[in-house]
């Protein structure tokens, strides 16, 4: 029984799991939005949120950090590009938005996308 366990698995191991969501997150601070399934959006949301989070911070300990993650060229990007947009924004770095379902098996899509620096109000 899989009571109080809320983790998707994603249909993969815990190392595969965690490869899919690097190189989601990766293609998701390269390009700025991605189109995907909606539970590995789901899954990447809160991951790229902690991982922007922590490039806000430029100091040695946090790129470091950064580093046992993603490579050099995806760490200059966020810390130096895409951080400092979202200084005085404490969270909500992201959005999902809805759209068909994909024609070969139904699953759910989404594109999920960085949110522009300006608050809307």
């Amino acid at each position: 029984m899989r009571h109080k366990n809320k983790k998707q698995k994603l249909g993969s191991s815990f190392h595969q799991r965690k490869a899919i969501l690097r190189s989601l997150a990766s293609a998701l601070i390269l390009r700025g939005r991605i189109f995907t399934t909606e539970g590995r959006a789901k899954k990447v949301k809160p991951f790229i949120e902690k991982v922007i989070s922590k490039a806000k911070k430029d100091t040695l300990a946090n790129k470091r950090l950064l580093l046992k993650d993603f490579n050099l060229k995806i760490v200059n990007k966020l810390i130096k590009d895409i951080a400092p947009k979202y200084i005085n924004r404490s969270g909500g770095y992201t959005r999902i938005i809805k759209t068909t379902n994909r024609k070969a098996d139904s699953a759910k899509m989404v594109f999920i996308e960085l949110v522009d620096s300006v608050k809307q109000n």
